[in-house]
């Protein structure tokens, strides 16, 4: 068989269209803003871990190595650990000492049903115990459990009284009973890092406009001059504040100004067009969907908004209370930290929005998403059950929940989720580009070719990323070994991508293998790393490149770069004993080989490896290639815009 290398990411794109929450769909604030946020996020090890793996350590050393790295636990811990190598199947704890650290363990890995309740044993022992009752109220939170959160958030502030997500949830209880000013007390107090003072804001003008004090509000709002990056907000919610509040002349300017500092967002959008329905502007509210339609292909959101806009009779206002105000402003946060480095901050801001929002669906959109970058797949999977059958997001719910079961290997049951939605909606594009992703990562690459056929005759071409259909359509023909099909895909993936590294990467190295455009194809590796030198996979796909062409000089640095990039790939660190075997360093050769094996390769490829560890590496014997890890596209979440 004939090697083939660390090509590409095998992946499941979830469509072409952003056709739901994506990009440019929520997030009303700019770049600098979100970087602000992003640079004061602490990496989590144990969350690291999961992301890679989906699942709980089955042993403690699975534990203390973690993606290369050793996590320095005190020698008690790990002796606990020892006694208790999965938290879902401990022994009821009884003592403090016990219920505490399982508590804390369950932390680390993000169980939040453990969590809750090892904490609460610990908790009844210690019941003045900040510490625990702050564990547990954040874990309430996050689960959506707002009440238990409310009980326990007095006890937290005593301990910390900067506690923000506690002040928070005080000062909703207040806003939502109208004691505003009780409010106010609560969210200043919570303003203290870039979001915190955003959010404070944004609720303390809402709360003097549900006092009925325009002017006090909008002074409250100017407050966000002094901060960076929030302009858009603030004027987003004067208009939306002037509109509830009556006025419609500034209300008239202040949609104006938000629209041209966000025309881009679907929120600003959606409020604006409502709002000019609502004033019997039609006309006007026609054309801004239609702007944002043509920029944002296929936006279900808007679609239905331009739907009912010719017979449905006038709408409600966008934000009718200021509780809805308050949902949206928890909501818009949210979605603004939807990355893997702010999930547990953006699902709380989620669950703290649901219970007021007058957009549940879209929430619900939102707080799975941010649920999935925490690794939290069933959490995910339970609240996009949640949207209603009537939702325009209904299909995009259905195709997650199926990219979820992907997630979790169950892909059977993935891929006839994704046939009956394709089934029920056949114009689809994103169904039909699911679809085809679940059938590849199946290595079902006739069906998945046929069903890439199916979306790329449903495009206009003009979809922001086309040119991704056609790359993972030309990986399906490479595997079914249709050369020219995949190279002619691969070439038009390049066109439409303007060179984007993962196609440089697998065309060139699929040429090498080939023996075919040699030159061309080692510049086009050449290229994808210097576009992305901190990719391991496209730098081993380099050096096993020069290990194919046999400049094993040149093989070694940038296979031993892939393993310093990723120690934790066992097919990387296979190449790298493959080099080093062919350079004569045959001692460090075998060290690779075990730490391949020790890094838990697919069953497939054991026996070769231990085959190459026992007797060295025979003559033209070739390695398998090294895949990075199945994901989804980042496209398939409610995120920011």
């Amino acid at each position: 068989a004939k090697p083939v290398t660390s090509k590409t990411h095998r992946r499941i794109l979830t469509g072409v269209c952003h056709k739901v929450v994506r990009d440019r769909t929520i997030l009303i604030c700019d770049e600098g803003s979100r970087n602000v946020w992003l640079k004061s996020g602490k990496n989590n090890l144990a969350a690291f871990f999961l992301a890679q793996t989906h699942k709980k350590p089955q042993s403690c050393a699975e534990l203390v190595f973690m993606n290369g790295t050793l996590m320095r636990f005190s020698p008690l811990l790990v002796l606990a650990f020892f006694a208790t190598p999965v938290l879902a199947e401990s022994p009821p704890v009884t003592t403090l000492f016990g219920a505490n650290l399982d508590s804390h363990m369950a932390s680390s890995f993000h169980d939040l049903d453990a969590m809750v309740d090892f904490t609460k044993v610990a908790l009844k022992q210690d019941p003045g115990n900040g510490m625990l009752a702050e564990r547990l109220f954040s874990a309430n939170v996050l689960k959506g459990d707002l009440a238990s959160a409310e009980g326990l958030a007095p006890l937290v502030i005593k301990t910390n009284s900067q506690q923000r997500t506690a002040r928070l949830v005080l000062g909703l209880k207040d806003f939502r009973d109208h004691r505003y000013a009780d409010a106010r007390a609560q969210f200043n107090e919570a303003a203290y890092t870039p979001f915190g003072i955003l959010a404070s804001t944004l609720l303390n003008a809402w709360s003097y406009a549900g006092e009925d004090s325009l002017n006090a509000a909008l002074k409250e709002l100017d407050k966000l001059d002094s901060q960076p990056g929030f302009n858009n907000y603030r004027a987003f919610h004067t208009a939306l504040i002037a509109d509830y509040m009556g006025n419609k002349i500034r209300a008239d300017a202040a949609y104006k100004s938000a629209y041209q500092l966000a025309p881009g967002s679907l929120r600003v959008v959606q409020a604006y067009g409502n709002y000019l329905e609502r004033q019997d502007n039609k006309a006007d509210a026609e054309k801004i969907y239609r702007a944002y339609l043509t920029a944002d292909n296929g936006n279900v959101m808007i679609t239905q908004q331009l739907k009912d806009l010719a017979n449905a009779p006038k709408p409600q206002p966008f934000v009718a209370t200021p509780n809805a105000a308050a949902g949206e402003i928890l909501f818009s946060i949210s979605s603004a930290m939807s990355s893997e480095e702010t999930g547990e901050a953006a699902v709380t801001f989620a669950q703290l929005a649901l219970p007021l929002t007058s957009d549940r669906d879209f929430v619900l959109a939102t707080l799975a998403g941010a649920q999935n970058n925490m690794k939290d797949i069933e959490a995910s999977t339970a609240s996009y059950e949640q949207i209603s059958k009537t939702s325009p997001l209904r299909d995009f719910a259905d195709m997650q929940i199926a990219v979820n079961q992907l997630i979790l290997d169950h892909k059977p049951e993935a891929i006839d989720k994704l046939k009956q939605l394709v089934l029920r909606s056949p114009n689809d594009i994103d169904a039909n580009v699911t679809l085809g992703g679940a059938y590849r990562s199946n290595e079902q690459y006739t069906e998945a070719a046929d069903t890439y056929d199916k979306a790329i005759a449903l495009m206009s071409g003009n979809e922001a990323n086309a040119w991704h259909v056609y790359y993972d359509r030309g990986i399906t023909y490479d595997h079914l070994k249709q050369y020219d099909k995949s190279e002619a895909d691969f070439r038009k993936a390049l066109e439409l991508s303007k060179d984007d590294p993962q196609v440089l990467n697998y065309l060139g190295y699929s040429m090498i293998d080939r023996g075919i455009n040699l030159d061309e194809a080692l510049s086009m590796v050449k290229k994808a790393v210097s576009l992305k030198p901190n990719d391991g996979y496209i730098t081993d796909s380099l050096g096993w490149a020069y290990f194919v062409l046999k400049n094993y000089t040149d093989a070694t640095t940038y296979c031993e770069r892939a393993v310093d990039l990723i120690p934790s790939d066992p097919i990387i660190a296979e190449h790298l004993g493959d080099v080093y075997w062919r350079g004569g360093r045959e001692l460090e050769a075998r060290f690779q080989w075990q730490h391949a094996l020790d890094n838990h390769p697919d069953d497939a490829d054991v026996p070769r490896i231990t085959a190459k560890l026992k007797d060295g590496l025979p003559p033209d014997l070739a390695a398998k290639p090294a895949d990075a890890p199945t994901t989804t596209d980042p496209a398939k979440k409610p995120d920011n815009g």
